[in-house]
């Protein structure tokens, strides 16, 4: 298969300079064929990405610069091509004899300039890939924009996950596609500069804030309640909720409660913001609440978080995200609650964030955030599937299942009620962990995934903050988890309300 990128010439971008396209690990051969410019950017666009180069990327180039290409020799052409993919808005040649004539828009508009309409709007579009030979949607995605500093980080976002769309189309897995309501506003809020002057500010003012606090600092909520939770509820109402609390120094986050040999405790991520890796620890509860003190259970050279817990065949098992080293390592308990030995590699050579499994109809199905090694950490779900928890684990018929920063990344465990499967979902519409969802699975196999976000949850006067991302429940116990200011003297404490902090930028590695 050739692969041929239309693109035009006067506005070429590094992501553009490619030979090939990796689809299912094979690499596909791209050819490029430049055109005339069918409109012009935004006046300095390229002045002003190179200051975000040099000021918000410290220098790193991106792969929404712009590349000279007049002083290179024209591209040799592989051969004829029997895709086209148009970044232009140009019209189709309908004498075109490719099978596959697909047009990625940005909020139904193709080209460039729809995609940098969305971000200066203040949101990232919703992607679509269609066929223009027939008409037909082919996949639909909404990327998250976690790390995407600037305009141009956010445009090179938006491309990566365009390529990811992409590729998961000629794969020829099949494709079930989502409905995705587009932001609502396409008029720009701010022009480039304004945009660009806008970012560099906060850039600014997150580097001070980090200089007089721990950020982001995460913090455990806990209650009992006999009645209604939660899941029940789709809200936060009921009994009022604690907080675990902290040294200060460290964040607690992720937790997931387990009752073993008669013993209930919380695991959780305990990051210390001095050393910036996360370890797993753990607090036992009793009736009245968490007793004794926090004890480290696991810790590793890389980043841990997310230890998502898991009984089979009479054991306790244990998978903690580790997706900065690129496997799922499994962890079998040895002495409750303490000693843990990594007892085998489920999947290995990827990105995959807070795995979270359950049984459904005789299988093992594995959940996670998984990432192609560009774009954000939030917006892309994989699922895999086995006979066993040890495997072998085989990839779903249409992984990535789906593409969208509000319903993706696990934030817990499923859960079955009245015989029908839900499953907590991360909300990063407003940023990373700013919101929790509640999604039913109504259609689960290998081949096929269809889920409905039924409920909503964000803090508000029952958990105060800016951010909400993990839920779990273990008999009495509910757990959640968010964030709040962390001065790191205590001279600030008077200053700073304690329900504000910012969004962890890079989910993945020290959150």
């Amino acid at each position: 298969m050739i692969i041929e990128f239309r693109c035009e010439r006067d506005y070429a971008r590094r992501w553009m300079d490619r030979r090939t396209l990796s689809v299912d690990g094979r690499d596909m051969p791209v050819q490029v064929a430049w055109t005339a410019t069918a409109e012009p950017r935004p006046a300095g666009l390229d002045a002003l990405f190179e200051l975000e180069r040099i000021v918000l990327h410290k220098g790193k180039h991106s792969a929404a610069d712009r590349l000279t290409i007049s002083s290179e020799p024209a591209r040799v052409s592989i051969g004829t091509a029997d895709v086209i993919v148009d970044f232009t808005n140009a019209p189709r040649d309908p004498a075109s004899p490719v099978r596959l004539y697909l047009r990625p828009l940005f909020n139904g508009v193709a080209g460039e300039n729809a995609a940098l309409a969305a971000i200066l709007a203040g949101d990232l579009p919703v992607i679509e890939i269609v066929n223009e030979i027939d008409g037909s949607v082919l996949d639909r995605g909404h990327p998250s924009g976690e790390i995407a500093a600037g305009l141009s980080g956010a445009l090179e976002t938006i491309m990566a996950r365009t390529l990811t769309m992409l590729a998961a189309i000629l794969s020829g897995r099949p494709r079930v596609v989502p409905h995705l309501p587009r932001p609502a506003s396409t008029v720009p809020h701010r022009g480039p500069v304004g945009y660009v002057a806008r970012g560099l500010a906060v850039s600014i003012a997150k580097e001070i804030y980090r200089l007089c606090c721990y950020a982001p600092h995460w913090h455990i909520g806990w209650r009992f309640n006999d009645g209604p939770g939660v899941w029940q509820t789709g809200d936060l109402s009921g009994p009022s909720w604690n907080v675990l609390g902290d040294p200060g120094n460290h964040f607690y986050a992720d937790p997931f409660p387990v009752t073993w040999q008669g013993r209930t405790f919380a695991f959780f991520e305990d990051l210390d913001h001095r050393v910036g890796k996360g370890i797993i620890s753990a607090i036992a509860f009793n009736d009245a609440g968490p007793i004794g003190e926090v004890m480290p259970v696991l810790e590793e050279p890389c980043h841990l978080s997310y230890p998502f817990l898991i009984e089979d065949d009479g054991e306790l098992w244990m998978i903690p995200e580790s997706s900065t080293r690129g496997d799922v390592a499994l962890y079998k308990c040895t002495r409750f609650p303490d000693k843990w030995e990594r007892y085998a590699t489920l999947l290995s050579g990827l990105e995959l964030a807070d795995v979270t499994i359950t049984r459904h109809n005789g299988l093992y199905y594995l959940f996670g955030a998984w990432r192609d090694g560009t774009g954000g950490y939030s917006d892309s779900l994989a699922i895999y599937y086995a006979d066993r928890l040890l495997g072998p684990w085989l990839p779903h018929a249409s992984n990535p299942v789906l593409i969208d920063r509000a319903s993706t990344r696990p934030a817990g465990n499923f859960v079955t009620l009245d015989d029908r499967l839900w499953r907590p979902v991360q909300d990063c519409t407003d940023g990373y962990g700013a919101a929790l969802a509640l999604a039913e699975v109504v259609e689960l196999s290998p081949t096929v995934f269809k889920q409905v976000v039924r409920h909503t949850l964000k803090p508000g006067p029952a958990w105060p903050g800016r951010k909400l991302h993990t839920l779990n429940r273990c008999g009495r116990l509910e757990l959640i988890d968010g964030s709040r200011v962390q001065p790191k003297t205590s001279l600030f404490t008077s200053a700073i309300p304690s329900a504000v902090s910012p969004a962890r930028t890079n989910p993945s590695t020290a959150r």
